[in-house]
C-alpha cells in the first residue's frame, strides 16, 4: 500500500521494531500535503506483537524509507512516537494523525493520550467496520443470514439475467469501472478516491492475484463494478460503482454476492465490507451504503477514533477548520 500511496503522490514512511532479531511491530505512514494542514498520517497502524514485555530495540529506518510502530510496553510507545515526531518535523508536518486498527475499548489508547494525542475533529479512515465471518459457513448459510429483502434482490438479479464476471485483466477493464464511478460520484455527491490512487492499487496488487475487479452486465451493458482486495484469508470490498439506468435489475446485489461466493470458495475467514455509518448518524459519508452492506449479514467492529498529536502550533488552525467543517456537515 505504501507504493500505492506513492503512485498517488504521497510519500510512504515505514517503521519496524525488532526484539532479539525478530520483528515485533510494523507500521506505515504517509506524508499528506493537504490544504487543511500538512501532516503525517498513520493508516490503520501500528500492527504490534500484543504481549511483548521485555526490552525492545529502538525503531530503525528502512533503507527504502522510514518506519514506525508502537508496542504494548509504554516505554516503547514513547520511543516510537518520538521517532514519528522527528520524522514529522523533518517532513515539515504540523501534526501526526493516527488511526489504529484497534478495538474502540483498547487500553493502549490511554498510553497515546498520556503522550499528548487528542481526539481528531474528523476521521481519516473507516472506524465502524462491517464484516462477515465466513468460518465454517457455506453459501446457503450466508444466504440464510442475509436480510430477507437482500436475499430476494440477489435472487431477483439472477432471474433478471444479470451476469457478474471477475475481469481477467483488471488494468484493461478499469476504464469501465471509472465510467461508472464518475456517474456514481455525481449521483451521490461524495469525494472520490483519485484515479491515480485506484490505478496504483489495482496495478500493484492485481499482478499478485491480490486484487479483483468485478463487472456486472445487464443485456451485455456494464451496469455495476467493484474493486476488492484479497489477502491473508480476507476479501475486502474497497470501491464500488453503478449506473442508475437500470434500477430494477439490482446488479449491485448480484455483484456483491458473487464476490462473497468467491471468497467462500477460496476458504477465506472474513469478507470485509468496510465502512458503515454509526447508528443514528444520517449525514455520515457512509450513510447511503450502510443498509446495503448490513443486508448481507455480518457484524460490527468499532475501532478507536482517529487521534492527533500536534507537532507545531499550525495544528490548531487545522483543528479549528476541521471542527467548523464537522459542525456544518452534521456528523
Amino acid at each position: 500500500m505504501g507504493e500505492v500511496y506513492r503512485g498517488a503522490g504521497e510519500e510512504p514512511v515505514r517503521l519496524v521494531v525488532e526484539e532479539g532479531g525478530e520483528v515485533v511491530g510494523v507500521s506505515q505512514a504517509v506524508v499528506v500535503d493537504a490544504r487543511r494542514g500538512r501532516h503525517l498520517g498513520v493508516l490503520y497502524g501500528p500492527v504490534l506483537a500484543m504481549d511483548s514485555n521485555s526490552k525492545h530495540q529502538a525503531p530503525k529506518e528502512s533503507q527504502i524509507s522510514n518506519s514506525k510502530a508502537l508496542c504494548h510496553d509504554e516505554d516503547l510507545v514513547h520511543e516510537l512516537v518520538g521517532k514519528l515526531e522527528e520524522i514529522a518535523r523533518e517532513k515539515n508536518c504540523s501534526f501526526i494523525r493516527m488511526s489504529p486498527f484497534w478495538d474502540a475499548a483498547d487500553s493502549r489508547v490511554d498510553v497515546l493520550r498520556k503522550i499528548g494525542f487528542k481526539s481528531s475533529p474528523l476521521h481519516m479512515l473507516a472506524e465502524h467496520v462491517w464484516y462477515l465471518d465466513l468460518n465454517g459457513k457455506t453459501e446457503e448459510d450466508v444466504l440464510m443470514g442475509m436480510r430477507k429483502t437482500t436475499r430476494n434482490l440477489v435472487r431477483r438479479a439472477e432471474r433478471e439475467g444479470v451476469v457478474v464476471e471477475r475481469s481477467d485483466d483488471a488494468m484493461r477493464d478499469l476504464s469501465i469501472f471509472f465510467e461508472l464511478y464518475e456517474e456514481t460520484r455525481k449521483r451521490h455527491h461524495f469525494v472520490p478516491y483519485s484515479r491515480e490512487f485506484i490505478q496504483a492499487q489495482v496495478r500493484n496488487f492485481s499482478e499478485k492475484e491480490e486484487c479483483a475487479l468485478y463487472i456486472a452486465r445487464f443485456n451485455d451493458e456494464p451496469v455495476a463494478a467493484s474493486v476488492h482486495m484479497i489477502y491473508g484469508g480476507e476479501t475486502s470490498y474497497h470501491h464500488g460503482a453503478s449506473t442508475s439506468k437500470h434500477p430494477k435489475c439490482f446488479a449491485s446485489y448480484a455483484l456483491q454476492w458473487q464476490a462473497i461466493r468467491d471468497s467462500i470458495r477460496r476458504g477465506d475467514r472474513v469478507y470485509n465490507s468496510w465502512g458503515i455509518a454509526p447508528e443514528g448518524i444520517k449525514k455520515h459519508p457512509f450513510a447511503g451504503v450502510t443498509t446495503f452492506k448490513r443486508g448481507f449479514g455480518g457484524q460490527l467492529m468499532e475501532l478507536v477514533h482517529c487521534m492527533d498529536l500536534p507537532v507545531s502550533p499550525k495544528y490548531y488552525l487545522t483543528w479549528g477548520f476541521e471542527k467548523v467543517r464537522k459542525i456544518k456537515r452534521g456528523f
